[in-house]
């Protein structure tokens, strides 16, 4: 990449901020992530199709959080999308997913008139959070969405989407524009590392998917029915069929926990956890990272084994797993206990 590149000029900038003393709002860049476009005047019909998210539901802008499946209901991509026009539509998801996803998708795209484009170096994404991020948005005159999944234009077509949790945003804004952004906030927040935003996701309960564990799990799996992220009413679209029945029939043996665990390094993606009792497997990692003194986990694993106090990744067997607790942990009892009956 070139020094020129606004994003590279965008991540020596913040880190002219690591010193700010007493901030109370933190930045990050999300480079973690690619960006697809998909616009046109069969967007909404062609994602519908796709996509297990209702967009008929979504404001001009909007945003909610959805996935992709195979035929076999087992996703291939997780994302965030962010519906910033009439007949456009953006995708935040793994940067290692989204050539294969374009390339998928491009196989049915010829049926309608739509366009898609890998817009990761036209676009850049910012995290920022903290009790001083609202004053922060305010004092760089950014307008600010009241309520989750909302989503605030501004001058220079930034986009400013308010996350589940407190005091979250995700800033959309084209890389010709990211600089004096980021000048704009500049005094007002800490730059900070990518992972601690991935660890408030952790703690949210905010899984996706990951390259080394494309098609591994339902939507389910991961939570992303308590998140609006799956349409039981939308009518058919790839995979429908098994969510569905997976969802009626109640026959979900596994879901994502979050667990900690002691240690400096972070699990992979797809990692096997392990009984140490038995030795059987009992799930996979789905997100880790290091934080605050140990390892966060998000990690599917059957529901039977979760509360067991033996379970270890399989290359981290000295260091065994604790089962804490999610913000929604009442809504997935609910809606489990319902699922039931």
């Amino acid at each position: 990449m070139s020094n020129n590149s606004p994003i590279q000029n965008n991540a020596d900038l913040f880190s002219s901020m690591l010193q700010a003393e007493g901030a109370t709002a933190f930045i990050c860049q999300l480079a973690d992530e690619g960006l697809l476009r998909v616009s046109g005047q069969d967007a909404e019909r062609f994602l519908q199709g796709q996509l297990t998210c209702d967009l008929r539901l979504l404001e001009v802008p909007g945003s909610s959080m959805g996935a992709r499946c195979n035929p076999k209901g087992r996703m291939q991509s997780s994302f965030r999308l962010l519906r910033s026009g009439e007949t456009d539509y953006l995708l935040a998801m793994d940067q290692h997913l989204l050539a294969g996803q374009l390339a998928d998708l491009s196989k049915y795209a010829v049926f309608f008139k739509v366009q898609l484009e890998d817009i990761s170096q036209t676009w850049v994404r910012f995290g920022l959070w903290g009790e001083g991020a609202e004053q922060a948005l305010q004092q760089a005159g950014l307008n600010i969405p009241t309520e989750p999944d909302q989503v605030a234009t501004g001058a220079n077509q930034i986009l400013v989407l308010r996350l589940p949790g407190s005091a979250r945003y995700e800033l959309w804004c084209p890389a010709e524009h990211s600089q004096s952004l980021a000048a704009s906030l500049s005094g007002q927040v800490c730059a900070a590392p990518v992972e601690q935003w991935q660890c408030l996701n952790i703690r949210q309960g905010i899984g996706r998917v990951r390259l080394q564990t494309r098609e591994s799990f339902i939507p389910q799996m991961l939570n992303l029915h308590l998140f609006s992220a799956v349409s039981f009413k939308k009518g058919c679209y790839t995979g429908q069929e098994i969510v569905a029945r997976m969802q009626y029939l109640g026959k979900l043996k596994k879901r994502m926990f979050r667990f900690l665990m002691t240690g400096t390094e972070p699990l992979q993606p797809g990692t096997a956890i392990i009984d140490q009792g038995s030795g059987q497997t009992v799930g996979e990692v789905v997100e880790s990272v290091y934080c605050g003194q140990q390892v966060e986990i998000l990690a599917v694993v059957q529901k039977d084994a979760a509360q067991l106090e033996t379970l270890c990744a399989i290359d981290h067997q000295g260091s065994l797993l604790t089962l804490t607790d999610l913000p929604y942990d009442s809504e997935l009892a609910d809606a489990e206990t319902s699922t039931a009956n």
